[in-house]
């Protein structure tokens, strides 16, 4: 039996996955957290063999907590989830040590088959995720796409509003602003907020 821990802030998204699961002979669902942190805790005391991570968390990001837990729990078997297709999030997912990348439309056989890949030592990434990787990168892609959030939060940033501004012109928490420049950074493949804004303007975003 595998037993599996579920990582994700929205409920209905764990509730979906536990629900695929719950009649599956090989796959058994142990425990789940809905923030990084929450998740650091509860796994330091749940005999979890796989762990299916969200990639955009409230607090801590996936790819910083895929990171904290591979640190403390080697055996760990780590598979990211998202709705993100973008070649930064599953290579520096994979970087940390996940041995999986998994969208989150996949379907019920997909994600079983994901689970006992890794348990059983492979790698897993459905072909959608794998052709992003193997994509050769061109410095002409087309700009990231961006949710409304997102895009106000960029523009923010550019003009030189701190966190804490940002949250409260957005009637937003602190943490979720700086998870929105995570993800922004993530997007655009830039390493820190100046080059985030040098891409932003080149392409014509802000």
């Amino acid at each position: 039996m595998i037993r599996v821990f579920i990582v994700d802030d929205h409920p209905m998204v764990v509730a979906g996955i536990k629900d695929m699961l719950q009649h599956a002979s090989s796959v058994q669902v142990v425990g789940e957290a809905h923030d990084g942190y929450r998740a650091l805790e509860l796994l330091a005391h749940t005999e979890a063999d796989v762990a299916l991570l969200d990639i955009n968390l409230p607090d801590l990001d996936g790819i910083a907590l895929c990171r904290k837990l591979k640190s403390r729990q080697p055996a760990l078997k780590i598979i990211g989830i998202s709705t993100f297709r973008e070649r930064s999030y599953i290579t520096r997912m994979i970087a940390e040590g996940a041995s999986g990348y998994l969208l989150k439309n996949a379907s019920r056989e997909e994600l079983l088959r994901a689970i006992e890949q890794v348990h059983a030592g492979g790698m897993y990434m459905n072909m959608e995720v794998a052709s992003v990787i193997t994509r050769p990168a061109s410095p002409s892609q087309l700009p990231p796409r961006l949710t409304s959030r997102e895009k106000e939060v960029l523009q923010l940033i550019a003009e030189g509003f701190t966190n804490l501004e940002i949250a409260e012109k957005l009637f937003i928490s602190p943490l979720t602003v700086d998870s929105h420049r995570k993800n922004l950074l993530a997007k655009f493949e830039a390493k820190n907020t100046a080059v985030l804004i040098k891409i932003a303007v080149e392409l014509q975003l802000i």
